[in-house]
């Protein structure tokens, strides 16, 4: 290959060196196999995380050049083009804005801060920058999605009528599992509603292109103390011996009803304490002249009802394959699914793609200020038991494109 077709490097820089932080290492590492009309090799430049054998082990592992405990390094280095966040939420506002401040373009996870004020921080230093950005919002990009978002856009089931999602999971429901920072408002923000509900948010609204205007919300905690953690570091925190027991601040449970500013209706559960319930991620969206289901514990499979009479009517599944989405960039047929890493790689493509044509491609900040100006409201009405209007979304959401 000659030197001019070969493909230019894209400095990355990670912030935070956790389980996130990882996805999105293999995912830029990835790229540049799955994704080479992209025309670039993302190279590892830098890691900052406070937790400095951390940042190491992700130097030794992945490659990266540079190893820091300063995020600031990580946004002043030459060699950075683009900026992943991936740090507990609570730092998710100071980072993103200083990183637009820099001029970095970042992808961060949700939700991008503990409060809808922090998240309109977010948006208004990365607008005020210019910067495309993207927010892992990840099952958009599952090719079962995009094909149900196809269908549902294309009017081929009719006029959309309702939603329902529900995000339940037993991530949380072991009582003896240590007070993180999760489970205190201050540094997690909300609970289940930021941390699972804010991604059925963004995929109701995705799907039916309608923002959330309305909402109608319960939310209770059911374990509300846990002890206090003793040791360890991101996913493997355990709780100290004979640990005091300390309260949990925010919601293990969430339910919602909502209207959307197109007249469809939506229903919304979701739970981190359900007993039985590893993943169980899913959107069912029913039209005048059909419907579609699915969920993410059989993320590859499309649950679909079309039919022109009421004999037609019943679900039928359809199995992604190379017809759908990106499928095709990582496996040649159907049967040989794709996995949630392969989301983030997806992901990722998006919002490298974002940045390399200055057009947001990518889930943007926006969409990440619609889902928690939607959190936001369900507090408000759970605390009030009325219904709540949602603020209309900012310029810049890619959900209703």
């Amino acid at each position: 290959m000659s030197e001019s077709n070969s493909p230019r490097p894209l400095g990355v820089g990670l912030i935070s060196a956790g389980w996130m932080g990882r996805l999105h290492s293999r995912a830029y590492l990835a790229m540049r196999d799955k994704y080479s009309d992209l025309g670039v090799a993302p190279e590892l430049i830098i890691v900052a995380d406070p937790v400095t054998s951390n940042a190491i082990e992700f130097q030794e592992h992945f490659g990266f050049k540079v190893v820091t405990d300063d995020y600031r390094a990580v946004l002043g280095h030459p060699d950075v083009d683009v900026v992943s966040i991936c740090a507990p939420n609570y730092l998710h506002r100071d980072f993103a804005v200083a990183a637009a401040q820099a001029g970095k373009p970042f992808w961060i996870e949700k939700p991008m801060g503990i409060s809808r004020a922090q998240s309109a921080d977010i948006v208004a230093a990365a607008q005020a920058n210019g910067l495309p950005t993207c927010v892992g919002f990840t099952y958009r990009g599952a090719p079962a999605i995009v094909r149900a978002h196809d269908l549902l856009r294309s009017g081929a089931l009719g006029a959309i009528t309702n939603v329902h999602v529900k995000l339940n999971a037993d991530y949380s429901a072991d009582p003896t599992g240590p007070r993180t920072w999760r489970f205190v408002r201050e540094t997690g923000g909300s609970g289940v509603l930021g941390d699972l509900l804010s991604h059925g948010f963004d995929l109701a609204q995705y799907l039916t292109g309608s923002p959330i205007a309305e909402v109608s919300a319960l939310i209770s905690t059911f374990i509300d103390q846990r002890p206090a953690p003793g040791g360890g570091t991101g996913h493997q925190v355990h709780a100290a011996p004979d640990a005091a027991m300390l309260p949990v601040e925010n919601e293990d449970y969430a339910s919602v009803i909502a209207r959307f500013a197109s007249g469809v209706v939506g229903t919304f559960e979701s739970s981190r304490v359900a007993v039985g319930s590893r993943c169980d991620y899913g959107v069912e969206v029913h039209c005048t002249g059909g419907a579609i289901r699915w969920n993410f514990e059989r993320l590859n499979e499309l649950d679909i009802c079309a039919g022109d009479t009421l004999r037609d009517y019943g679900y039928t599944t359809e199995m992604s394959d190379e017809r759908f989405g990106d499928f095709a960039r990582f496996q040649p047929g159907a049967g040989m699914g794709l996995s949630f890493d392969d989301l983030k790689v997806i992901e990722g493509s998006q919002f490298v793609r974002s940045v390399l044509t200055h057009t947001q491609l990518a889930p943007s900040v926006a969409d990440g200020l619609a889902a928690a100006s939607t959190v936001d409201a369900a507090l408000r009405s759970a605390s009030s038991a009325t219904w709540v209007k949602v603020p209309a979304p900012n310029a810049g959401t890619t959900f209703e494109d």
